[in-house]
């Protein structure tokens, strides 16, 4: 009989246990969305938004060049829809990014929030399944003395960057969905 109540007691203490982690995450997410809820942006914000603005960018005109020049770095599977999807991803971190930097905290957010899911599940993941792409040629756009840079990465190696890319990607975006309900919680209360 005492096994049997020790191991209630047991339970009840993993239960109480779960119990405060869960209060701990809701109240995370509380006093984070109160932080949100004003609209001065935040320096890291803002440094962050200009390396992705400028990235994105960069990544846009690479891939443009080899589009237009025809290198073979985009094989025949690359149709389209996944242009749309390549250049999506890129012009919607350039927008949220943009928004940031002209004072719309908000619309980024929820920009962010909402698109940051669709493309961390859909777009990404897309690009994985049909990998429209031949590293081979990655390099050729680039000057002679730049190409070691890139020249190491091959198709499996860019296989994995997607996927590591996806992963946080992932996460940050059901995180960001989270605690944009938790803002939309806190603006109705006040």
């Amino acid at each position: 009989m005492k096994s049997v109540l020790g191991l209630g007691n047991k339970a009840n203490e993993n239960y109480s246990d779960k119990i405060s982690k869960l209060e701990s995450i809701k109240d995370h997410f509380s006093k984070t969305a109160e932080e949100e809820l004003g609209d001065e942006i935040a320096s890291n914000d803002i440094i962050a938004s200009i390396f992705l603005l400028v990235a994105n960018g960069l990544f846009g005109l690479y891939f443009i060049v080899h589009q237009t020049v025809s290198t073979g770095f985009f094989t025949p599977m690359f149709s389209t829809f996944e242009m749309i999807m390549l250049y999506g991803i890129l012009i919607y971190w350039i927008t949220t990014s943009v928004l940031i930097l002209i004072g719309q905290k908000h619309p980024s957010r929820d920009l962010d929030s909402y698109g940051g899911l669709f493309f961390a599940t859909f777009a990404i993941v897309w690009l994985i399944v049909i990998f429209p792409f031949e590293f081979t040629y990655f390099a050729d756009v680039m000057p002679d003395f730049l190409r070691f840079l890139v020249q190491w990465i091959s198709n499996e190696i860019a296989l994995v960057l997607l996927i590591l890319l996806f992963i946080p990607h992932l996460i940050f975006a059901i995180y960001a969905l989270i605690l944009r309900l938790y803002v939309r919680k806190a603006r109705a209360q006040s």
